[in-house]
This record gives C-alpha cells, structure tokens and sequence, in this order.
C-alpha cells in the first residue's frame, strides 16, 4: 500500500505551522495508539490544546480534542471533512463503500434508503426475532470460574446478527464467518500495511473475500424469496425516485452492518459485564429492576421502563467508547479557534479522550452511572460531550438497534446468572483495533 503523507504539502503545513511533536523515530505514536490511547491524548492536550499534530503509521494526523472539535468536524459544515478518505486508510480495503465510507451526497442518498431498515416498526419485529435467540444463545451457558465473557458475548452477538439481520442460523459456517469479521476489523491498524504472509493485513484481505463469498452466495435466493430481515429489507430498499442497491452495495452494507451490529455490542457489553461484576450494587439494581417487568422477554415498550439499566449501559459506554477514535480528512481548507487547518490534512477525534476529560467530568475514571441521571444530566454541558456514536450526518445509523439489543440481552442474562471478579482484578483493554477485553475477561458465573 503506497502512502507518502509525511512529506505532502498538507503535512509539511500542519507541522511548521501548528503545535505537535513526532515521537519515536519511524513509528512516531503508533505503539501509543495500540496501547494507551487516553492517556497519551490527555496527555498530549494538556501540552498543546485542543489541536495538535502528531506522526504514527506512516502518517502526520492532527489530533482535535474536546466538545468543540466535536461539533465542529461531526457538523461538518460546507462538506469540509471526508468519512471515507479518512476511514479509507484504515478499513478501505476490508469493509469498502459501507455506510460510513460514504460522503456528502452519496452518503445521504444511501443513508435513506437504508434507514427505513430502522424505523421503530421494524426494529419491533428484529426484537421479537431477538428474544428467542437470546433465550437459547445463553441457556448453553454453564457455571465457571473462568467464564470467557467476550468470546461469549461475542458469539451471541454474531449469531443473533444472522438471525435477524439474514434470517437464518449460522451453523458450521460461524467460526468461519466470525473469523473474517476479526481479521478484517483487526487489519485496518496493521503497521505493516502489504501482505506479508500471517501478518494482519494480508489475513484481512483474505477475510474480505471470504465475507463476499458469503453474503453473494446468498444474494439471489434472498432476491427471490425476500423476507423481514434485513439482507431482504436491502435487497427490496428503493428511494422516492424508486432506485435501488446493487448487488455490490448490498454485499457491502451487509459485510459493513454485520461487523457493526455484533462488534459494538460485543464491546459494550463486555465493558456493562466488567462495571457489573466490580460493582455488585449495581448489577442488583438492574437485576431487580428487570425482574420487576415479570416477564422473561421484552418488548419494544419495555426498553423505556428499564432506566436503570440505562444508566448503567450510558457509563459503560463512556468509559469504553466502541469506536475509540474517529478519522476524518479535510477536503477544503478550514479555520478552528485561530487555527488554519489546509486541505488534505488527517484529522482524528477521540470519543474516549473527550469521556475522560475532567473539566467535563466530575471523577472521570469512576463508574457512576448517576452521572446521566435526571438529577444530575452531567452529560448535557455541551451537545458533543458525549459522543459514543458519532455525531451529525454519520452518526451510527444503528444506534436505536444497539440500545436494543444490548438492552434484551442484559435483560435475559441477569434473571439467569450473577457474575463475579476478584476485588484487585483490572480488565486490561487491547486497542489493536476495537477496544476489547486483553484477557477475554474471565469471570465467575453462577446460576440464579
């Protein structure tokens, strides 16, 4: 893979004229974006302000930090700033022209088609498909000292992607399946960024053409025979002017969909399971909390009703931001807070820096879910303080899906089972990609 943006005139721009420094030699920050990414940014806005520079994989990326920049990129006012020049570089190659490697126009036309896949009727009927694939994901589930919770959480969110999202069960083909996702997603920070044989980028490529071959494998049957999922909902999408996807674009949204709907809930679970399990006063809470519904399945008109558990999953979600940084590229030249930022700049934004900003957050490293609580609203001091699923125009389309999903499965696991760390025990987080449990977190699950 060609890449020279050390020495375009956009970079030489960035580093003569802005704040920043290069790091290590070669590297520059990479190691630092692999293993300790709030740190360093906290570290590095506390030196330099809200934008800075910075070198890592090859590149120079302006770093813009806090609630201002937030809103400033995610607005994205007179289409300054590219999605998919900036993702390109990462994930371009494995999950090409999804929904948020589009822009501007192209992006909106797509957007809406795709959103009448979300509208609330049809989220109620991928919940009355969810219920039962949970019931029967978790009843495998048996008592452990050294419970694997994100290899579990991982294949429960994948297998019940299959199942509403395509209709069907997975079966021999999972590992398989699942594999790909991992290779794929894992590929887009590779360091070394050429197919080297079992390095991360070439195991990439590879997974890419194994998800192809899957979805195009299916794609004529589900033409044919279309049904409430969503592979079908796809397949059948037109716009006001009556154009529809391509095979290609629904190979695309579908390998781009699938990754996010069980990637994301996977990590947000893993982190709801890890605050649970340090803070059993809270898993309690929402123990009694679902348990006071008197039902083993939910309905769409319960999701409201479970607040607790929404406090919960909001914090969760603060301190462990799926998507832990946001790349972006200027496409026009532009100004923010005195600063001339030139066309063709990388820009990156980080979720998880602006979440553990102290002058907006009271404590920032504690678990607290009364943060986001009515008598409190610590997260309404500025429209782009908190931000786990982006902002503006390419906010995550599947936001209402996830809140769901991660809310019935929460909601069946906790009338079934407690589970339990050692009181010294601190997940470690891998950053390679996704942020993911270092050591799969392994807890203590007992039965009800």
């Amino acid at each position: 893979m060609k890449t020279i943006p050390y020495f375009s005139e956009a970079s030489r721009t960035v580093r003569s004229t802005l704040p920043g420094e290069a790091g290590l030699p070669v590297v520059g920050y990479s190691l630092d974006f692999l293993t300790k990414p709030v740190a360093m940014g906290l570290s590095l806005y506390r030196k330099y302000g809200p934008v800075y520079w910075i070198n890592a994989f090859g590149m120079t990326f302006l770093q813009m930090q806090g609630p201002d920049a937030n809103q400033f990129v995610f607005r994205n006012q007179g289409d300054i700033f590219s999605s998919s020049q900036g993702w390109d570089f990462y994930i371009g190659k494995f999950f090409k022209r999804g929904i948020m490697l589009l822009d501007f126009d192209e992006h909106r036309h797509h957007r809406g088609i795709m959103q009448a896949a979300f509208k609330k009727q049809v989220l109620m009927q991928y919940l009355e498909r969810m219920n039962p694939a949970i019931e029967k994901g978790i009843g495998r589930w048996r008592e452990s000292k050294k419970f694997p919770v994100l290899k579990k959480i991982k294949q429960l969110t994948l297998d019940m992607a299959t199942e509403v999202f395509m209709g069907e069960e997975l079966g021999p083909e999972a590992d398989k399946v699942n594999q790909a996702f991992v290779d794929c997603v894992r590929a887009g920070t590779s360091l070394v960024r050429f197919s080297v044989p079992g390095g991360r980028w070439k195991k990439g490529l590879k997974g890419r053409k194994v998800l192809e071959a899957f979805f195009r494998s299916r794609l004529a049957v589900k033409r044919a025979n279309p049904g409430d999922d969503l592979f079908s909902r796809l397949c059948l999408a037109e716009d006001e002017n009556g154009r529809r996807f391509s095979d290609d674009d629904v190979i695309n949204h579908m390998i781009f969909l699938m990754m996010a709907a069980h990637d994301t809930s996977t990590i947000t679970l893993c982190s709801i399971f890890y605050q649970l399990a340090k803070h059993p006063e809270w898993q309690e809470r929402v123990r009694e909390e679902a348990l006071s519904l008197g039902k083993r399945d939910i309905s769409h008109e319960d999701l409201a009703k479970l607040e607790t558990m929404g406090l919960v999953m909001k914090e969760a979600l603060r301190l462990l931001a799926p998507v832990h940084g946001i790349p972006r590229k200027t496409v026009k030249d532009c100004e923010f807070k005195g600063h001339h930022i030139p066309a063709g700049t990388f820009i990156t934004l980080s979720p998880m820096i602006t979440h553990h900003m102290p002058e907006w957050w009271e404590s920032p490293e504690k678990f607290d879910p009364e943060r986001f609580s009515e008598a409190r609203n610590e997260h309404k001091k500025h429209l782009y303080q908190y931000v786990p699923f982006g902002g503006g125009a390419h906010m995550c389309i599947g936001l209402h899906f996830a809140e769901m999903q991660v809310k019935a499965i929460l909601h069946h696991v906790v009338q079934r089972y407690r589970w339990s760390v050692a009181d010294d025990y601190v997940m470690p987080v891998d950053f390679t990609s996704l942020p993911v449990p270092g050591d799969g977190l392994p807890v203590k699950l007992e039965c009800m």
